[in-house]
């Protein structure tokens, strides 16, 4: 093997075509995925197993804008033992925030991540989307400095933005066993059931994040945010690896060959 990483993150816009680099990351290297957005599912299912029904503003100070006490918290929702209780209670603030439709804060999200990539003893992991905003990238430097691993790379996936809202928006799902098409390369069928031979009749539907309002959006948010995250971390010394996302083939040995191509350049 070419060489061994620590961690490595991965970054690019939304819709840049992040998965398949990352899937190449971890088959070659043998690392772990940390996403985000498995994490703050997660942590969501620790507090939705509790059954909690009440209403979560209770919890949350606006004058102060702070949640109250742990210990208050827990009362009022019957957590009687520390089993397990600060996943239940990150589960519980994520889900403040996400039911309100905003994004969860920064302090949330870097207590969600730290206790993630504490599960796998903070190594062997490809970081998907985090950090995306300076203060993640400040948090998580301290953290891999105080546990002392290393970052060894990053790796961005680089696409325009007219290509990925092109692709994007022109993406479909089906509802009724997740099969995704593209009105474009990959048109739904015409005889109303799936490719894989799913027996119920497909239901296909544009993702609510899928259109052009929400993905430039999105867009504007990698441009404001996570490019300076990039650039402060990049400044520390973390080698960049850019790798195109928009290649002429999309087959897997076409992509594992351009990130390991990045990633170890030939020798003249």
């Amino acid at each position: 093997m070419e060489a061994a990483f620590e961690n490595i993150i991965v970054t690019g816009k939304s819709g840049a075509g992040k998965q398949p680099r990352i899937d190449v990351l971890t088959r070659k290297f043998n690392l772990e995925q940390l996403s985000t957005g498995n994490i703050f599912r997660t942590y969501l299912d620790h507090f939705n197993a509790l059954g909690y029904e009440g209403d979560l503003a209770a919890f949350f100070d606006t004058t102060t804008n702070t949640f109250i006490p742990d210990e208050k918290i827990r009362r009022a929702i019957g957590l009687t033992n520390d089993a397990g209780t600060a996943d239940i209670l990150l589960g519980l603030k994520a889900k403040y925030f996400i039911n309100r439709g905003l994004f969860v804060p920064d302090y949330i999200t870097n207590a969600l991540f730290e206790a993630a990539f504490k599960n796998i003893g903070y190594r062997g992991a490809v970081l998907d989307g985090y950090p995306r905003t300076i203060e993640q990238a400040r948090f998580l430097w301290k953290l891999v400095n105080a546990r002392q691993v290393r970052i060894d790379a990053i790796v961005l996936v680089e696409n325009d933005d007219d290509i990925i809202l092109r692709r994007t928006t022109g993406r479909r799902i089906c509802k009724t066993c997740g099969e995704v098409y593209h009105l474009d390369y990959r048109p739904p069928p015409e005889n109303g059931h799936c490719a894989n031979n799913n027996p119920q009749p497909c239901k296909i539907v544009q993702r609510a994040d899928d259109t052009p309002e929400s993905l430039q959006t999105r867009l504007n948010e990698f441009h404001s945010k996570t490019e300076p995250a990039i650039d402060y971390l990049t400044g520390l010394g973390i080698p960049l690896y850019t790798v195109s996302g928009n290649l002429p083939s999309y087959a897997p040995e076409a992509v594992e060959a351009s990130v390991m191509a990045a990633l170890f350049p030939p020798t003249p």
